[in-house]
């Protein structure tokens, strides 16, 4: 038997399934990593701009940067992972999708029980009263102002040096140490605290399972560990199910 079909038998069995996605399932959809050289926009380097410092200093920058963003997003396609995984969720009683990712495309999907632990750049937050609403527009102009008080907006991500929400974080947690089997799918494994998401689930009892594009620092820790893209092996896991 494959590894791809023990897999699929003990999804079949499982009860609970929780499942953590990262950078590597939007990248197949053509969403950029912002890794590396890729990661510039004009000069600046993503980290740069991604932060309460550099908005607090140039709001108009950094509005001018997240608008670029939702542009190139608003034109990208969910792919066959991330609809696979709403089939998947229709089949286990109890199932939570963790991401890593703010382009909303899980969502966009039709995953219904979906904890986005870095927010969502769809969503934005007033700074004023703190109200979060879901907006698509793919240009918020440089200065977005609430509607319900006039604060000023900003993208409902988590920049660098921010803290996850703490609410959030522990939903994750607890879907890990209560899962039956947790899917790990297109991430490194070396953000915190979402890495040690698996080794939660590994250390209750759960079968883990890797889907990357190559090996990562934890894939000796896992029960399977599947090399290829998402969009081909993530389907495969729900075919021929009864």
């Amino acid at each position: 038997m494959s590894e791809i079909d023990e897999l699929k038998k003990a999804l079949m069995k499982a009860e609970s399934v929780a499942v953590l996605t990262g950078a590597g399932i939007s990248a197949e959809s053509g969403v950029p990593t912002f890794r590396g050289a890729d990661g510039l926009w004009r000069k600046y380097q993503v980290t740069e701009l991604a932060t309460p410092e550099a908005f607090a200093k140039d709001p108009e920058l950094v509005w001018e940067f997240y608008n670029w963003r939702r542009d190139l997003i608003g034109g990208v396609d969910c792919n066959p992972a991330h609809n696979a995984l709403v089939e998947l969720e229709k089949r286990i009683p109890h199932f939570t999708l963790i991401t890593q990712n703010i382009d909303g495309l899980h969502l966009k999907a039709g995953s219904r029980n979906l904890i986005e632990i870095h927010g969502n750049i769809w969503k934005v937050r007033c700074t004023g009263c703190g109200e979060i609403k879901l907006d698509l527009s793919p240009d918020m102009g440089l200065s977005p102002k609430c509607g319900e008080c006039g604060g000023a907006l900003r993208p409902h991500v988590v920049w660098f040096g921010e803290a996850l929400d703490q609410d959030l974080l522990q939903q994750a947690v607890a879907a890990s140490r209560n899962c039956d089997v947790m899917l790990v799918i297109g991430t490194s494994a070396v953000v915190q605290p979402a890495a040690s998401l698996a080794f939660e689930a590994k250390a209750a009892g759960a079968t883990v399972a890797e889907i990357n594009l190559e090996r990562t620092s934890q894939s000796d820790h896992m029960d399977f560990t599947l090399i290829g893209k998402a969009g081909r092996i993530v389907p495969k896991l729900i075919e021929d199910w009864p």
